[in-house]
């Protein structure tokens, strides 16, 4: 009885997010533009491309990052497993094949042992050798590129690559906010046999993302910095999608009792649980008074935190 209540309810809620007249300021500092510059002049040197993206929103970042895949074989990793809805990956699997791609890995990269990480070498390998090496046909070694939106694991992969193969340790610095790797084509040993180099590139995308809605998922993931676009705006896209996915562990999560479609209710009831309070001056017509209110920033932060760890549910935005 109280899942069809929270049906019902929930069914009034939004169907289209109103994004009015915001605009995704977009994240494109100065490393990205020469990354993207020195990528596409050292493409020649480079036998497999390795995209890896965000298994939450694949499509989002594959519209972003396909530009020089057709002139080199290529793999794609989806990354972050652990986070997205597994019953969305067949669909996915299948929209990809549809779209041409067929060499697809789902992985969790932050995981000591994980199976299709262990396949990524092997299955290189193999389509590296199945296709002219152009440029390369005396190299003993294969080089790869890989690619991808900022933190969405790239330098995960390859440490985890290294610890697979190499029984080695980090090569490549992690962090959990986009930009961490500003270094470009770092040329990073990953197998011995086959010997195996991966040239590590920084998180880059064109300077101008498609829409606001595709620029507010990317946000969601974490690979535009927050105050960019406003954390306020991106817990309000949050809730406004898990609404719309019916995942609604945040209720329990918050002691909310029932989902909701306000976001200032949901942010006051997180600072509340959470004793994020704050203390503000009020001027009134006798005198200036200090009162206690709800801290929506501090809130918003951990909602927004929440959904990134896992902690609301598996989900896919695609």
């Amino acid at each position: 009885m109280r899942l069809q209540n929270i049906l019902r309810n929930a069914s009034k809620f939004r169907d289209v997010f109103d994004f009015g007249e915001r605009q995704v300021t977009h994240w494109f500092p100065g490393h990205m533009a020469k990354g993207m510059k020195q990528m596409k002049a050292n493409l020649k040197k480079v036998d497999c491309i390795l995209e890896i993206h965000d298994a939450r929103i694949s499509f989002v970042e594959r519209h972003i990052n396909t530009q020089s895949l057709a002139i080199r074989p290529h793999l794609l990793v989806l990354n972050k497993m652990d986070l997205a809805d597994p019953s969305c990956k067949q669909r996915v699997l299948k929209q990809l094949r549809e779209s041409g791609v067929r060499n697809v890995l789902f992985t969790d990269c932050l995981r000591q042992t994980d199976e299709n990480v262990k396949k990524i070498v092997p299955l290189v390998a193999e389509l590296i050798d199945s296709r002219p090496r152009y440029h390369r046909e005396e190299e003993m070694s294969y080089c790869l590129m890989v690619i991808g939106v900022p933190n969405v694991g790239k330098s995960s992969l390859i440490n985890a690559l290294r610890r697979t193969n190499l029984k080695k340790g980090k090569a490549s610095k992690v962090g959990g906010e986009p930009g961490i790797t500003k270094a470009v084509l770092t040329k990073i040993q990953v197998c011995e046999r086959p010997p195996m180099f991966l040239v590590d590139t920084p998180g880059v995308f064109p300077p101008a993302v498609e829409n606001v809605e595709t620029g507010m998922k990317l946000a969601l993931c974490g690979t535009i910095l927050d105050h960019l676009v406003g954390e306020d705006v991106i817990a309000d896209y949050l809730l406004y999608s898990l609404n719309r996915l019916e995942k609604f562990s945040y209720v329990d999560r918050y002691d909310l009792g029932e989902p909701s479609d306000d976001i200032q209710h949901v942010l006051k009831r997180i600072a509340v649980k959470l004793g994020k309070t704050q203390r503000v001056k009020a001027i009134t017509g006798v005198g200036d008074i200090t009162i206690t209110m709800p801290n929506y920033s501090a809130a918003a932060y951990d909602f927004i935190r929440a959904f990134r760890k896992g902690d609301l549910g598996r989900v896919t935005l695609d």
